[in-house]
């Protein structure tokens, strides 16, 4: 199952709605076309959070169902942020390859992802920390793909990058881990090769911190009011451990954590 209803804000005026959809028009134009832009006009970009998420609403719908959410933070006590993932974006299973359909960017992230087995509804009683590991079917190494619509995202403003689906432009798994609930992710080490050259080394690097609970309780309460509620076969993705990375037409992808396992992809 695959949520296909967001719940855009309800506290935008008019004026502003307008705005994202035109800002919008633009963004998805961009991905369709593979023909990035450098900004968003300052009259289109997003001026708040609720803008920026609007926009993300917006674009996902125009995309097609959802497969799941993004969420992450900046620091172990920073707000997260979220975003979702639309399916058009292309879901894989370790050892795909992925098509070259509105394939410019090609940047990878290695991350640790979580396949729900319930619903997690909206209500008004937040989840607890139990309740949400009850709802988690299992656990995954992962790549999420970006793909954002601007040439540089790294130079683009902040709210505009989030309204741009958070550079979102596909996610793969790779086998769930029997007994993930015990893995100590304090000791979690992660490697990524491209084309065989190692690219990252690194132990406890998620900068959101190794409480990745955190963020997916996080999502099921604070996110609700946009998700509809998180359903039965949604993937939450939850932050990258190794910042990101550009890949080649024809790359090979391998990421390697030290207890949750490998996901590879390839670029065709």
């Amino acid at each position: 199952m695959v949520t296909d209803n967001l719940h855009a804000t309800q506290k935008l005026s008019p004026e502003e709605n307008d705005r994202m959809r035109q800002a919008s028009e633009l963004l998805l134009a961009a991905r369709r076309d593979s023909q990035p832009i450098e900004s968003l006009p300052e009259a289109l970009r997003p001026h708040m959070l609720d803008e920026a998420y609007a926009l993300q609403d917006i674009i996902a719908r125009a995309l097609g169902p959802i497969g799941g959410w993004k969420v992450g933070a900046t620091s172990p006590d920073a707000t997260p942020a979220y975003a979702p993932m639309p399916l058009l974006g292309g879901f894989a299973h370790s050892g795909q390859t992925l098509s070259e359909s509105y394939r410019r960017y090609r940047g990878v992230e290695a991350e640790i992802a979580f396949h729900l087995g319930k619903d997690l509804p909206v209500r008004k009683e937040a989840y607890t920390r139990k309740e949400v590991i009850d709802a988690i079917a299992s656990a995954h190494p992962a790549i999420e793909l970006m793909e954002p619509a601007f040439l540089n995202p790294d130079i683009v403003d902040r709210l505009s990058m989030i309204g741009d689906l958070q550079m979102n432009g596909g996610f793969v798994y790779g086998p769930a881990l029997p007994s993930w609930q015990s893995a100590d992710l304090t000791k979690e080490t992660v490697v990524v090769t491209i084309d065989g050259a190692v690219r990252f080394t690194g132990t406890a690097s998620n900068p959101a911190g190794t409480d990745l609970l955190r963020l997916v309780t996080w999502l099921a309460n604070e996110g609700q009011h946009r998700t509809a509620g998180l359903k039965a076969g949604d993937w939450i993705t939850t932050g990258s451990w190794c910042g990101k990375f550009n890949a080649n037409s024809g790359s090979e992808v391998r990421v390697t954590f030290s207890t949750f396992g490998t996901v590879q992809v390839y670029f065709a």
